[in-house]
């Protein structure tokens, strides 16, 4: 791998979208979704929802991101045994996919949603920051489509060659210089770097400095925070809902268990009727998931040997027959619509937003189902994972991946209408997603100190995996 200099005019879609892209149309109501005034989402979301207080609701859109200005949301329409429905978030990513698996809102813009992050959120962005000298670059360890994509759409619209870079653990430093004042550089040339977009996702806080001269977006605080952190973002989704208790105002998740030791999680496992999800909070691309049915799922989970300390243990959204037992009763997947074979699948759905001066904006939305059908009965399952894991991303060695895009499920006329979604639950799930980026941004905030200095304390006492504080650049340093 080499660093490539892209330049003004080389942005092909062939390049930057999955071939079933191409010939996509948008469906309807998802057009007339992205169409929405925001007004119009309030008026409607607190019509289905007269509990909710508008103001916060209006206040709550138009936040402004300072750590996690672009993310994706990943959600599960479930229900429970009344019938009453809800958009569930799985997790937040920083630095998200979905621009490939987009169709086109406007057919004469090829460059679709990959303008919208670049010309509303990253160009901005660095207005805000001081005046310097210095290219802009495209760091990426996961995704080549996409990262090539954005350095493609930084050149369009800044006139300016960018450099892509790709920036793995193990040889990032072939390529980058970070001097001690966090400065990068081009390592050959001692060409200063200004600015990058980031599309850095396997364990970025291992190579990337909390504070940094060059610009970065997302800012490396934003994954520790909880956009790559699943153990802090349940934190801050619960620190969320207590300052927005009086305000009818939410994040869904499962139920939750931090903090859980390997040695305690057959013991969390059983608090939620022996079914559940087991999770590494660091992990992401579908990796460190582990559903559990039974006891022999649980036994394999157990023999295996992972680095870290500290696991999240949830409750397992499955079927109407088999799902945990919680503190919010059973819930279990909606699903796709009955098939021609009558089967029911389960089903996901990521939103990815990006904070705007005009609020925060749907970038794109796109869904995954599951390998295999939902079994209507617990004993019939030898492999949950392949009923309930709706991740794409398939690792087939080291720093390679490749996607099964056949589960990929578009926001076009053949495929979303076996979604079975309406437009209300399209705006619940866009206020979920917002939510949920505000709280893991307000936990950022928390993190940092007036210097822009990681609050290394007070992230330990969040985060007591010794594991991941070796790993972290800042630290380590130290």
């Amino acid at each position: 791998m080499e660093i490539e200099l892209i330049k003004p005019g080389s942005f092909e879609p062939t390049n930057h979208y999955y071939p079933k892209i191409l010939n996509a149309n948008l469906h309807t109501m998802v057009k007339y979704f992205f169409n929405m005034s925001q007004d119009r989402v309030i008026n409607r979301f607190c019509h289905m929802n007269p509990q909710t207080d508008p103001k916060v609701l209006k206040e709550i859109l138009n936040y402004k991101a300072k750590f996690l200005p672009w993310a994706g949301c990943d959600l599960f329409h479930a229900t429970d045994d009344e019938g009453r429905r809800r958009m569930i978030v799985v997790e937040t990513n920083s630095c998200p996919s979905g621009q490939k698996s987009m169709p086109l809102r406007d057919d004469n813009n090829d460059l679709g949603g990959y303008e919208l992050i670049i010309k509303e959120t990253f160009l901005p962005y660095l207005k805000r920051k001081a005046k310097k000298t210095g290219v802009l670059a495209v760091l990426y360890d996961k995704n080549y489509m996409e990262a090539s994509g954005y350095a493609a759409t930084i050149a369009e619209l800044t006139n300016e060659d960018v450099y892509l870079i790709p920036y793995y653990h193990e040889s990032w430093s072939e390529f980058i210089e970070i001097d001690e004042k966090n400065q990068f550089y081009i390592k050959d040339s001692k060409t200063p770097i200004r600015a990058a977009f980031r599309y850095v996702t396997q364990k970025p806080w291992s190579r990337l400095p909390v504070s940094s001269k060059t610009t970065l977006l997302n800012p490396i605080l934003g994954c520790l925070a909880g956009g790559r952190n699943k153990l802090v973002a349940s934190k801050a989704y619960e620190l969320l809902n207590t300052e927005l208790v009086d305000s009818g105002l939410s994040i869904h998740t499962p139920q939750t268990m931090n903090d859980i030791s390997k040695a305690e999680i057959p013991m969390a496992i059983q608090a939620l009727g022996g079914i559940g999800v087991i999770k590494n909070p660091y992990s992401n691309a579908g990796q460190g998931v582990w559903t559990i049915l039974n006891q022999k799922e649980l036994d394999n989970f157990m023999a295996q040997e992972i680095d870290y300390d500290q696991y999240i243990v949830q409750s397992l959204i499955g079927n109407s027959e088999w799902s945990s037992s919680s503190a919010l009763g059973k819930l279990y997947h909606v699903g796709t619509l009955p098939d021609k074979r009558n089967q029911i699948f389960a089903a996901d759905i990521r939103f990815m937003v990006c904070s705007t001066k005009d609020g925060f904006k749907v970038v794109g939305c796109y869904a995954r189902r599951a390998k295999k059908a939902l079994a209507k009965k617990a004993a019939n399952i030898e492999d949950s994972w392949e009923m309930l894991g709706t991740n794409l991303s398939i690792k087939e060695g080291h720093n390679k991946w490749s996607s099964d895009t056949n589960r990929l499920m578009l926001m076009d006329i053949k495929d979303f209408n076996a979604l079975g979604l309406s437009l209300d639950q399209m705006i619940e799930a866009y206020v979920q997603t917002v939510l949920s980026v505000i709280a893991i941004d307000k936990m950022a905030k928390r993190l940092v100190s007036d210097k822009g200095k990681l609050k290394k304390r007070l992230f330990q006492s969040l985060n007591k995996d010794e594991n991941l504080q070796r790993e972290m650049y800042e630290l380590s340093k130290n």
